[in-house]
């Protein structure tokens, strides 16, 4: 960390700004490959396991523009400090908890401390380096706050196997009150220009999204025509009406200002994202299950045996984006998606007890690729479509509806698996499992068709926050 140029100040923001966010974008992975062990120790059904994935990133997705904004008001280093508290209480909460529903409530707890860590992390760092250091220091910022991808699965499968699931949140206690502490002794306040907060927007989109993914992940379980799930999908989009007609009134000071989306481009920039971490997480949310369940590994060789694709993503990644210039955005995000789209279909058809992991490598570095091409370059697209003033809510924006694909994706996924798998057999799961990865092959597909209508401009780098792959 010591970078010839950064005074020992910026040192100590880069290093405590990108172990904070480290810790966050680790937490919406590590907990993948302890889902089995979930499952067997405190007797889960798929739903609450989709629940232990999609509360935290719900509650990331909905609250982080509002979290942004605080920061801007009451001062970034305080609502960082503050987040980095709620994650470490909400750790020890998951760690204790006795059953699936107390597990869930400390996981969405832990979504909103993430929420206020992993933007206000970027708004530290781009208060603290001038412009002409702050790619240099937002490329180390990435290539830590990454490793969290490489990392997630195979620490949580070590920990789980080693010591008890308990330990994926337990190891986050004193790590997140170690860095909590150094911040406030280290790192300098700041504040953006405060604008109004949109309270009533925030709460209407958090009703809204709550409703509606509700009613996704409950639809498959309890019946797509019955009455809660109905009041709950209706709940939802009247919401969600309400929120954009509010967005509409409010003009320039909305969170979600309608004039963004005046370019079509933009708007194809946010779907192509949102349909690739759709697919990314639900593939993710099955993946090690299937080495687990289907073919006896431990939590720990789950997580190895997911290396050729996640390691991927860690290598290719920083390529990828060095080459948007030359190439231009809307290839390689169609390519990209076009690629993880194969990668998905293809493990889906080698699905079967008997089929030797050999074969998976390459569809896994194939989908992996596919992911690392498409992501730095669809948020170099979106970002170059607005205006330098609309760059923080575009950038929140933009990661928002990311989570929310996650969410989305994984609910998809999980719904698919319900209607024709189970964990009664190997053989079981192994046609769910199929069935699930082939949707979210679909969803990659969709997002390469909706990329076409992506142009090239001018790259503007920005750090893929929550990194939920």
């Amino acid at each position: 960390m010591n970078q010839a140029g950064f005074t020992a100040q910026q040192r100590w923001v880069l290093g405590l700004a990108a172990a904070g966010s480290f810790m966050a974008a680790l937490d919406a992975l590590v907990v993948t490959t302890a889902l089995d062990t979930l499952r067997h120790e405190l007797s889960a059904s798929v739903e609450a396991l989709e629940w232990t994935v999609n509360a935290y990133g719900l509650s990331f997705a909905v609250l982080l523009m509002t979290a942004a904004a605080l920061g801007d008001r009451f001062g970034r280093k305080r609502v960082y400090v503050c987040g980095l508290l709620v994650f470490a209480a909400s750790s020890a909460a998951c760690a204790l908890a006795p059953g699936m529903g107390w597990l869930i409530a400390g996981r969405a707890l832990q979504g909103l401390g993430a929420a206020m860590v992993l933007p206000l992390a970027m708004a530290l760092l781009a208060a603290t380096f001038a412009p002409a250091q702050r790619g240099k220091a937002l490329g180390l910022f990435s290539g830590i706050t990454g490793l969290a991808v490489l990392a997630g699965p195979v620490a949580g499968g070590a920990v789980v196997h080693g010591l008890a699931w308990q330990w994926v949140f337990w190891i986050n206690v004193p790590f997140a009150l170690l860095v909590a502490a150094l911040v406030w002794r280290k790192v300098p306040e700041s504040r953006g220009t405060p604008g109004r907060l949109d309270w009533r927007g925030a709460v209407l989109m958090v009703l809204s999204l709550l409703g509606l993914v509700w009613g996704l992940m409950r639809g498959a379980h309890g019946g797509w025509l019955s009455l809660p799930v109905l009041g709950a999908l209706g709940m939802g989009a009247v919401l969600g009406a309400a929120f954009v007609a509010l967005q509409r009134r409010e003009a320039w000071d909305a969170m979600v200002p309608p004039r963004l989306f005046r370019s079509p481009v933009f708007a194809a920039g946010n779907a192509a994202g949102f349909l690739m971490t759709a697919s990314l997480m639900g593939t993710l949310f099955f993946m090690a299950q299937f080495f687990q369940v289907v073919q006896g590994r431990t939590p720990l060789g789950a997580g190895l045996s997911m290396l050729p694709w996640t390691a991927t993503l860690f290598f290719v990644g920083p390529v990828a984006g060095a080459m948007v210039a030359r190439v231009g955005a809307r290839k390689l995000v169609v390519a990209g998606l076009a690629l993880q789209g194969i990668g998905v279909a293809w493990v889906a058809l080698l699905a079967d007890p008997q089929s030797a992991y050999a074969l998976w490598v390459l569809p896994m570095v194939v989908t992996g690729m596919g992911v690392s091409m498409a992501m730095p370059a669809v948020q170099s697209t979106v970002l170059a479509e607005v205006e330098p003033g609309d760059i923080g809510k575009a950038s929140g924006l933009f990661q928002t509806l990311r989570q929310l694909g996650g969410v989305l994706g994984v609910a998809v996924a999980a719904t698919v698996f319900a209607h024709v798998g189970g964990y009664d057999s190997a053989q079981q799961f192994s046609g769910g499992f199929a069935q699930a990865l082939m949707a979210c092959a679909l969803l990659s597909f969709a997002g390469a068709a909706v990329a076409l209508r992506l142009r090239g401009k001018a790259p503007i780098f920005i750090q893929p926050t929550g990194a939920k792959v």
